[in-house]
């Protein structure tokens, strides 16, 4: 009645959508939503499933920094259960004289959204102080959102002496310099060539070079030996 009134005093009345339609189109964008999030648990089961059956030790943490995942071959090293490794739990294993340097390589790199890679003691299962090495990466998602770290560990007790402990001293004029100036360090101290450096880092050899001569500035030397002698004492690279 209505629709023919108003055609009556002029009105041109174009059909809406049909609300059958709208009611249609509504239900299939929930049903794509729940697709798309039943795909990313597909995805994070199948990347689980992966990590739990690796022999390598595998941790994740979320956007707080906090450890949230240990697989078994983490789990199994340690004597622990994933329980008692979540959070900041795995750093109760920490050796007392590496806790500080590995907890601040940790934050800082968390920080600045930043790859580490480091040496530390941690406890195992058999109650003995074993060297670990542990890398990690930031992880973001499809929408490049950060959402965590994501890293592997693996003993490295054969490789390392067990009875190096890095001067304290060595460690604060290291982690004075910057994380960019901490690799070219690690690289030089590795005998890579400036030139090589600046390769590796994907940087120019004008940049590299800037780098080295910050770093000797920062460490108050003036020779590439002396560099290296701060990298060792630091336990930046071997002995």
């Amino acid at each position: 009645m209505m629709n023919s009134t108003m055609a009556a005093f002029g009105y041109d009345m174009a059909p809406g959508p049909d609300l059958n339609e709208v009611a249609a189109l509504q239900k299939r964008l929930a049903d794509l939503e729940e697709e798309l999030r039943q795909a990313k648990r597909s995805a994070e089961q199948r990347f689980i499933s992966l990590a739990d059956a690796s022999p390598a030790m595998i941790w994740m943490a979320g956007p707080d920094a906090l450890h949230w995942y240990f697989n078994p071959a983490w789990l199994e090293f340690r004597g622990r259960t994933l329980e008692e490794e979540a959070g900041n739990g795995w750093t109760q294993g920490l050796h007392q004289d590496d806790r500080d340097l590995c907890l601040e390589t940790y934050l800082k790199s968390f920080s600045a959204r930043q790859r580490f890679r480091m040496q530390y003691r941690m406890r195992s299962a058999a109650n003995e102080f074993c060297w670990v090495e542990s890398v990690g990466s930031p992880v973001y998602n499809e929408t490049k959102d950060f959402v965590g770290f994501l890293g592997s560990a693996w003993d490295v007790s054969g490789r390392k002496p067990s009875y190096f402990t890095p001067d304290d001293q060595s460690v604060r004029m290291v982690f004075s310099l910057t994380e960019r100036e901490r690799q070219v360090l690690v690289l030089i101290a590795n005998g890579r060539s400036t030139k090589e450096a600046a390769a590796n880092l994907g940087i120019s050899y004008k940049t590299a070079d800037s780098h080295r001569s910050r770093i000797l500035e920062k460490l108050g030397v003036h020779e590439t030996a002396s560099m290296v002698r701060y990298a060792i004492r630091a336990g930046l690279v071997a002995p």
